[in-house]
């Protein structure tokens, strides 16, 4: 079932709770949160059993949310590794309350989508960070081969709630929706350890609503740089500024920084924000060399980490298990990263993915007997077989081993479902017409 944003950004501003709280709003939202599944948050009910829940209490719960006694439950922090080092907090709402948030977010959200800057591209329809990186990419082409690339200082955990409220309120005039959203952020979180810490201030990463709420306590910054004539790009809280050179960089982070801190109560952290040539700068996991897009180096060590995760000589699991897993985190790695005109590393990357199978191939095979096996079957000579079943080379340097990669080759490798990169990069690049024979 699907409602028209057009037409949900037209109901009077004053019945905002009822749209809100429609079978037909409140069902697509269900479905969206069934869709992205999630973890159980404090009440322990997962997504599977929240029906049954629903079926059973949903008049109570949305005749309090029409009175304005709903009160939301905290949301279950848990801590996710940076790849820069150090641990994000993220929020785990109750599947209750994403399901509310998410129908908040899809009434709310085409009141301020029309509004919004067409530099902004962060969960927004019809945008994705691949038009952000294209707008990066047009910006060199253009002569602007400088930047100010801004960081917030932990943006999501330090949004002042009163200046959040504020802007709501100059698109939603319903108190009833101001007064939930208000308590969602104020719902405090369960910390690790099981006690409740109060929430003051910030919008916790990981509910429904979050993203819409950066998009909308950011958009003053982004009516401020369009006032002054600026090119710009934002993804939720990361973005970069682009200017003809480092001395126009270096005033615009001045007064950037001067109006954050200002009118948004935010920090720019200064260790890590510049004024530098736009090709020293890192924009969501890409970078530009000569005018193309190219991974960072941060991008391929994560990607370089999960692989080997993955394919840890001692996981326990069996190559049948472990390459639908692998195709999946490639996949969809290949769906985003893919972008880049990296084809000579490309090529590195594929060859080393094939490197990491075969190691996982040659541990599992262990013995030398079951190695003899393995490699007459795969059209090894006995000869071959012998020296190779029998080295006393370590996994990584078998697995680059010239008989072991005749053995597994890689047509073989790909038959066995390993991922081939090349081709998904080829495909992402120069997509066959459609109706192609």
């Amino acid at each position: 079932m699907q409602v028209k944003p057009s037409s949900v950004a037209q109901v009077a501003m004053e019945d905002t709770l009822e749209q809100i709280l429609s079978r037909e709003n409140m069902l697509m939202a269900w479905q969206r949160v069934k869709a992205n599944k999630g973890a159980a948050g404090i009440d322990g009910m997962s997504v599977e059993a929240f029906p049954e829940f629903a079926r059973q209490h949903w008049e109570r719960i949305r005749s309090a949310l029409e009175k304005g006694t709903y009160r939301p439950a905290s949301v279950m922090r848990v801590l996710i590794p940076k790849a820069t080092g150090g641990q994000r907090p993220l929020g785990i709402p109750t599947v209750l309350d994403r399901v509310i948030q998410q129908a908040i977010a899809q009434i709310v959200g085409p009141l301020f989508e029309p509004h919004f800057s067409p530099h902004s591209y962060g969960f927004r329809p019809q945008r994705d960070t691949h038009m952000a990186l294209q707008e990066m990419a047009q910006a060199h082409r253009d002569g602007l081969r400088h930047a100010v690339d801004c960081d917030l200082k932990s943006f999501f955990d330090t949004v002042n709630h009163g200046l959040l409220m504020d802007r709501l309120a100059r698109r939603v005039s319903d108190e009833r929706v101001l007064r939930l959203i208000s308590r969602y952020l104020h719902a405090g979180v369960i910390l690790p350890n099981g006690k409740r810490e109060p929430t003051r201030c910030g919008v916790p990463q990981g509910g429904p609503l979050s993203p819409l709420l950066a998009n909308i306590m950011l958009d003053d910054l982004d009516k401020e740089l369009e006032a002054r004539g600026l090119r710009f790009a934002r993804y939720a809280d990361d973005f970069l500024i682009f200017v003809r050179s480092r001395s126009a960089a270096q005033r615009v982070l001045r007064t950037v920084t001067r109006f954050i801190e200002k009118h948004l109560a935010l920090v720019i952290n200064q260790t890590k924000s510049k004024a530098a040539s736009l090709r020293e700068c890192a924009f969501l996991g890409f970078r530009l060399h000569r005018g193309k897009l190219h991974w960072t180096d941060a991008a391929v060590r994560r990607f370089k980490h999960r692989v080997r995760d993955i394919t840890a000589r001692s996981n326990g699991k069996s190559m049948r298990q472990r390459i639908p897993v692998l195709r999946q985190y490639v996949t969809g790695w290949m769906n985003y990263f893919g972008y880049s005109r990296s084809y000579t590393q490309l090529l590195e990357l594929d060859q080393w993915l094939r490197r990491r199978v075969r190691l996982c191939y040659w541990k599992q095979w262990k013995r030398p007997r079951t190695r003899r096996r393995h490699l007459l079957a795969l059209g090894i000579s006995k000869d071959d077989v012998k020296l190779a079943s029998r080295s006393r080379k370590g996994y990584w340097r078998m697995a680059g081993n010239s008989i072991v990669q005749h053995a597994l080759t890689k047509q073989w490798l790909w038959e066995q479902g390993v991922p081939h990169m090349r081709q998904q990069w080829i495909d992402l690049h120069y997509p066959e017409p459609v109706g192609s024979a």
